[in-house]
């Protein structure tokens, strides 16, 4: 009975073992019998992400510029932010990153597109239900606080090294604020708006497209810029399973004591992240503006 009243490190049980014993275990029985299942995921993501890198790798830059400035204006509507975002944009192929930057766009987009489809449902089903609610915090709790470096050993596991379990990684660690903010967004519309609905014979999906989300959409949108600046802070993490882009520029700078090669890298992710929070942040706030011209 030591354990009870422990004198000396020694006397405590050692549940560490049996955590880590569980937890090889299950991880190699699902590498043995569920590697066909895996390898089928694996699959599905890595096809899109092959032809969406291909597009972005072979499109022209002056094309690329193109798009980051009618984006920005679409979603700021002011014409200097846009062009400021251009120029930046151009700095960041001045840096001799351009190709590198478009392989971590290409993963950047497919992993937020994955975040998306599964944040938003499971933010619906939270905010319609305080069970489901209560179910998934504490899971998003621990998405959110465990080290990346922890799921990561599973991840490459289960699918090998490179740009698929790098995504994977990304969604687990960049959903949870999409979740919470779905859920927010939704819980926070005027009550007498959807009782109104309702009493007009309106179904709960009616109700879900054409009140909520429309009313929740500011908080959905900050919740996406949320998911897409933490799926950028996996950029370098993601480097060290294979996952090509501007992260293997960081830490080929890291290996090498090369202090201006982490630095050029450093920036470019500095010019990605700052061209994908204000567009994401402007369309948020413009989304925010109809909301209270719509109040």
């Amino acid at each position: 009975m030591a354990w009870l009243v422990p004198e000396t490190a020694d006397d405590f049980p050692d549940f560490g073992r049996a955590i880590i014993n569980a937890g090889n275990t299950a991880v190699e029985w699902l590498v043995v019998n569920a590697s066909g299942f895996f390898g089928a995921i694996s699959n599905a993501i890595l096809r899109p992400l092959l032809w969406l890198e291909g597009v972005l790798r072979d499109a022209p830059p002056w094309a690329i510029l193109l798009a980051i400035g009618l984006l920005a204006f679409a979603a700021s509507r002011r014409p200097f932010f846009s062009l400021f975002l251009v120029a930046i944009g151009w700095f960041l192929g001045a840096l001799q990153l351009w190709d590198q930057a478009m392989q971590t766009l290409a993963i950047m987009i497919v992993a937020v597109l994955l975040a998306v489809i599964i944040g938003i449902p499971f933010g619906v089903w939270s905010a319609r239900s305080d069970r489901a609610r209560a179910i998934l915090a504490p899971l998003l709790d621990l998405m959110q606080t465990i080290p990346s470096f922890v799921y990561l050993i599973p991840v490459a596991m289960l699918f090998g090294l490179g740009k698929v379990p790098a995504i994977i990684a990304t969604v687990i660690y960049a959903t949870p604020p999409l979740i919470r903010l779905t859920d927010l967004g939704i819980r926070e519309v005027d009550a007498r708006i959807t009782e109104a609905s309702r009493s007009f014979g309106a179904t709960r999906w009616q109700i879900l497209r054409g009140v909520q989300f429309p009313l929740a959409m500011p908080s959905i949108l900050q919740g996406l810029n949320q998911t897409t600046m933490m799926a950028l802070a996996m950029v370098v993490i993601a480097s060290l399973i294979g996952a090509r882009g501007i992260g293997q520029t960081v830490l080929l700078g890291l290996n090498r004591n090369d202090f201006g090669t982490g630095l050029v890298g450093g920036l470019a992710i500095l010019i990605l992240a700052v061209i994908l929070d204000r567009i994401t942040q402007a369309a948020g706030r413009r989304s925010q503006a109809f909301r209270r011209i719509g109040g």
